[in-house]
């Protein structure tokens, strides 16, 4: 039997769901870990604020950053970074930052140290760094003391700093990081102050820009135990004749009537009256970061008088990846294993692997 009755469909439950929402912009609130607890007036405030703006106009998401440090007072960054990172052993965060960058060569990856943590039993690892230019960003805190432990010498302490340590006057010469970094073949150099906002930013971001390793040194104020070290470099009545801001492509030109200029005479860099009276400007150095030859940079990393803020150096050159050191990601445990591996099973039993 049959019905003339038209086929009706089951009736469907459409559940009421809310509004999707678009996803929003990160925020500088986003970047931001733990709440900072460095002395109050430390300048590793301002670098940390510099660095979150670079996070964060990077347009990268906070899942692609790492911030690996060794021991110090700059080394606390990780916890105060919200992003992935490591806090190691002192000294060893270039190598957990070239393991993790291996293993994770998508990473942004940055390494936080101070010139004790760095240049002293870390001395070697930044070496090699410098000289396997690895896509990772360097940032050294150069308070030139040891903080952390309360005010003993660190490799970076003037010749006759006396200190905990050193109370009759240090007796070795201080070690300047950006010489070490430009001799082992680092190809973005730069140093500038904790007290030039702009500054730190701009350098910081060039830094995350470059591919290759990149060594930002900023010199930072200890108010605690080397209060003031800067302060001929930084005090507004005195920076402008001390210090040279270094622009690609402009001269060399410094003082508060900005009248001074730097020039090569005989090899040397020498400062020079500009303009009437002085030199003509065309005999100024015009700064180029880019120039091949580091002995330019060298030059500028070894000025005492004005001391150059910028970025020294900024070359392209063989950066030192996984692809180039095993192949692909593929053939890493083959490369670990060598030719000559073996297996132990539980029951004591030897199994050769092969290659």
């Amino acid at each position: 039997m049959t019905s003339n009755q038209p086929m009706t469909k089951p009736a469907t439950f459409t559940p009421d769901l809310p509004p999707t929402k678009p996803p929003t912009a990160p925020t500088r609130k986003d970047f931001i870990g733990a709440d900072p607890r460095w002395c109050l007036g430390c300048g590793n405030y301002a670098v940390l604020n510099a660095l979150t703006r670079v996070f964060l106009n990077s347009g990268t998401p906070r899942e692609k950053f790492a911030v690996i440090s060794g021991i110090g007072c700059s080394s606390r960054f990780p916890y105060y970074s919200n992003t992935y990172g490591f806090h190691t052993i002192h000294g060893r965060a270039p190598t957990v930052a070239m393991g993790l960058k291996m293993a994770n060569p998508d990473l942004n990856v940055w390494v936080i140290t101070g010139d004790g943590d760095g240049l002293s039993i870390g001395g070697n690892h930044f070496l090699h760094m410098m000289r396997r230019n690895p896509n990772i960003k360097v940032v050294l805190f150069n308070n030139q003391i040891y903080g952390l432990t309360k005010g003993q010498t660190s490799p970076t302490s003037p010749l006759g700093s006396k200190t905990k340590s050193t109370p009759g006057g240090s007796f070795d010469r201080p070690m300047h990081p950006l010489t070490v970094a430009l001799g082992a073949g680092a190809t973005f150099v730069a140093r500038v102050p904790d007290t030039d906002n702009d500054m730190l930013f701009q350098v910081l971001n060039a830094a995350n820009q470059h591919k290759g390793v990149s060594i930002v040194e900023i010199l930072i104020n200890c108010v605690i135990f080397n209060d003031g070290a800067f302060t001929p470099l930084t005090d507004k009545t005195t920076r402008p004749d001390s210090t040279v801001k270094l622009e690609a492509g402009k001269p060399l030109l410094f003082g508060a009537a900005m009248d001074q200029g730097i020039r090569i005479k005989s090899d040397r860099p020498e400062i020079v009256k500009v303009g009437e009276g002085g030199v003509p400007l065309s005999e100024v150095i015009v700064h180029d970061p880019a120039n091949p030859n580091s002995g330019y940079a060298f030059m500028l990393a070894e000025m005492h008088t004005p001391v150059p803020f910028g970025i020294l150096r900024q070359i392209d050159d063989h950066v030192y990846s996984q692809p180039i050191v095993c192949g692909s990601s593929e053939n890493l445990g083959k490369v670990l294993r060598g030719s000559s591996s073996w297996a132990i099973s539980p029951d004591g039993n030897i199994q050769s692997l092969e290659k």
